[in-house]
């Protein structure tokens, strides 16, 4: 793909940003660059929540004075005192006299007062290069302010028709050594992950990633305490959240009060199908096993209430696929 000098360096922001994954959260994932004369003389990225952003870190490595240079950034500049103080004083401090960034911040509280601030000192501004590709970095972030709830993304693991266990309540294992080890990587991706009772009860998951650098993330239990034995694998630390199950859409304005913006379901069926139901769903990881488990009483990976017709259905599109020797995952945003 050939990019023009700005949308190159903006890629470069995207490719910085990526490496706060899991760590940032509930801010988003943001690069930066400081760029002079063609050259870059200063980056930096979000590490962690409460740390410096990405602006601050680029222009405190800049090799040189950053005077006259130009502020490549993914997500516009903060203007107001968070865990960290504004950006664009700093940015406006430092001489910088041009900012190219690829999308405004979703929150209505910040949005488009940044770049104000910027053009005000005179420094000129451009938004919108490679916007699409910055949104879909920070979907979770932008569906939190956009939709007022968190991100919502199911996965499951199934026969070819569809079954997540057998009529005696088998599962394991359906998919393949490798489509698991992905599946436990995709949790470093999202702020939370969230099962049923039934689930923690039966199968007793682990329910992190098991991976060196990525954190573990928030595990929610629908359910209470009381039915949960103190030996099990989602007690092993603080990190839990066990919520009474209730409506999803009280679930969902629970989780929001909590800043909590993106959560993996992972299971069970009924709590998979509870979110289908609510309509609440953003995107979709399918893992397929090429095998036949049949019986009207083996578990289904979607269950609930489901719709009427078929053209009710729940339709995926800008669709991706991976390959597991034989099994295939389907990933899908919801139409």
């Amino acid at each position: 793909m050939t990019y023009t000098q700005d949308e190159f360096f903006i890629n470069e922001t995207l490719k910085l940003a990526k490496k706060g994954v899991s760590w940032t959260y509930p801010n988003p994932m943001v690069g930066a660059l400081i760029v002079k004369g063609g050259r870059m003389i200063g980056k930096g990225y979000h590490k962690v929540f409460g740390l410096p952003h990405a602006e601050i870190e680029a222009l405190q490595k800049c090799k040189e004075n950053p005077k006259g240079a130009t502020l490549y950034v993914n997500l516009e500049p903060c203007s107001h005192f968070g865990k960290t103080p504004p950006c664009v004083d700093t940015i406006i401090q430092a001489g910088i006299t041009r900012v190219v960034c690829a999308t405004l911040d979703p929150n209505p509280k910040v949005r488009s007062f940044g770049l104000a601030k910027l053009q005000k000192a005179g420094i000129e501004v451009l938004v919108g290069v490679l916007e699409s590709e910055a949104r879909t970095l920070n979907e979770a972030f932008f569906t939190f302010h956009e939709k007022k709830r968190p991100f919502i993304a199911l996965k499951f693991a199934a026969s070819l028709d569809g079954k997540i266990a057998t009529r005696t309540g088998e599962s394991k294992w359906i998919t393949n050594e490798k489509a698991r080890k992905y599946a436990r990587s995709l949790r470093g991706q999202y702020q939370a992950v969230l099962v049923g009772i039934n689930t923690v009860l039966k199968d007793n998951p682990h329910l992190g990633v098991r991976m060196k650098g990525k954190k573990d993330p928030l595990r929610i239990i629908l359910g209470q305490r009381v039915q949960i034995p103190d030996d099990a694998q989602v007690l092993r630390d603080q990190n839990v959240l066990i919520i009474k199950a209730k409506k999803i859409h009280d679930l969902l304005s629970v989780l929001r009060e909590k800043e909590i913006i993106s959560i993996l379901v992972e299971g069970g069926g009924s709590v998979l199908g509870s979110f289908v139901d609510a309509k609440v769903v953003d995107k979709v990881y399918a893992f397929h096993a090429p095998i036949l488990v049949g019986g009207k009483k083996a578990i289904s990976a979607i269950a609930g209430q489901g719709v009427q017709t078929i053209s009710q259905s729940i339709h995926l599109k800008n669709l991706s696929y991976k390959r597991f020797d034989d099994n295939l995952l389907t990933i899908g945003y919801v139409v």
